[in-house]
């Protein structure tokens, strides 16, 4: 399956590094604190997007178009304290690379539930060793010297992706989030909706198949048991280890991964792998009723398709989930909800997390 890139002219003219290499130089350094800038009146913004496999950097000026962008691997182990290493040592980077400005804000999104009062971030499960609550913002405020706002990364992709990219246009919207799980954000009437518990858009723990796959959540049949790439990549190994063929695991070590990654994927794909092949399948089947399912309660102007796989798959990927959820829509055909890939694509988190940072700056 091609992909095309999905991005707009404002992600692209920070220019991107390949899908292949998470890691960047900066990635094994050790930094202590962010170096001072020199003295400038223009504010810049700092957005960062916390995943499970990267750490994306974006550095933008008072108008939000990128000037900076800087990528490392999310470490494997350590837990928080290595993250937040690792994210140092990524801001450090991007602020070096910039136009020199006075930095005023940061904002991150990260994979979890968020304590809004404090920005503590609690278990988040597709991050290894992160097992329980973090005082996310309280430390990187330290670290970095201002006010920085802290979110749910699929929120702050939406939120990304409503004031700069491909749901601009739209008053309400779905965002659903393919990665190493599968998220999903709400907005109506133009703001991010949160719910009784902060729990609104957890479509990747919707039922897709009562009964059916084990979910990392405990559950059985949840969407992310089936379009998940944690649950693809132990899926791909059970089969391997009954005898069937693929490149998934060949192309993940030749690209030096611990991890099934989206580029992983998105090779074997475009090398016509079978298991690769039926993998997407599977993701695109169960992800067809669920959203439709969505669609038919909230009556969204637009689905917004994005994450790792959701990004790197593109436009294409997008029209099958939108096939797929024809047979399930009450208002199906050319009154179908429209269905859009990602305008920002790699950068929808971090440019989220720039919005975030500039509607939560002091003054």
């Amino acid at each position: 399956m091609p992909a095309p890139d999905a991005r707009s002219s404002d992600a692209r003219t920070a220019g991107r590094p390949p899908d292949d290499v998470p890691g960047s130089s900066s990635g094994s350094r050790t930094m202590h604190g962010v170096p001072p800038r020199r003295s400038s009146t223009a504010p810049t913004y700092l957005g960062i997007d916390l995943g499970a496999t990267k750490i994306e950097v974006v550095v933008t000026g008072a108008d939000l178009t990128p000037l900076s962008r800087a990528r490392a691997a999310t470490p494997a182990r350590g837990g928080p304290p290595a993250v937040i290493t690792a994210i140092e040592a990524a801001v450090a980077e991007a602020l070096a690379t910039a136009p020199h400005g006075r930095l005023v804000a940061a904002g991150i999104g990260v994979p979890g539930h968020v304590d809004r009062a404090t920005g503590a971030v609690a278990r988040s499960p597709n991050i290894r060793g992160w097992t329980a609550s973090y005082p996310l913002q309280a430390e990187l405020e330290t670290r970095l010297g201002v006010p920085v706002a802290v979110d749910n990364d699929v929120r702050t992709a939406l939120l990304g992706e409503h004031r700069l990219g491909a749901a601009a246009p739209y008053h309400d919207v779905l965002a659903v989030w393919f990665g190493t799980g599968v998220g999903g954000a709400l907005l109506l009437d133009g703001m991010i909706r949160r719910g009784r518990l902060d729990a609104c858009g957890e479509i990747g723990h919707a039922c897709a198949t009562p009964g059916g796959r084990r979910c990392a959540c405990g559950r059985r049949g949840c969407l992310e048991a089936y379009a998940g790439r944690s649950s693809m990549e132990r899926r791909a190994r059970e089969r391997v280890d009954k005898g069937d063929k693929t490149t998934l695991f060949t192309l993940m070590r030749k690209a030096a991964r611990t991890r099934l990654t989206s580029g992983v994927i998105a090779r074997a794909l475009d090398q016509g792998d079978l298991l690769a092949n039926e993998l997407i399948n599977d993701a695109v089947r169960a992800a067809g009723p669920v959203i439709a399912s969505a669609v038919n309660i909230l009556d969204v102007d637009a689905v917004v398709i994005g994450g790792g796989l959701g990004t790197r798959l593109g436009q294409p990927f997008s029209r099958r989930i939108h096939r797929a959820m024809q047979p399930h829509l009450l208002h199906d055909g050319r009154a179908s909800v429209t269905v859009l890939s990602a305008g920002l694509g790699d950068l929808s988190g971090a440019l989220g997390g720039v919005v975030l940072a500039s509607e939560r700056a002091p003054g």
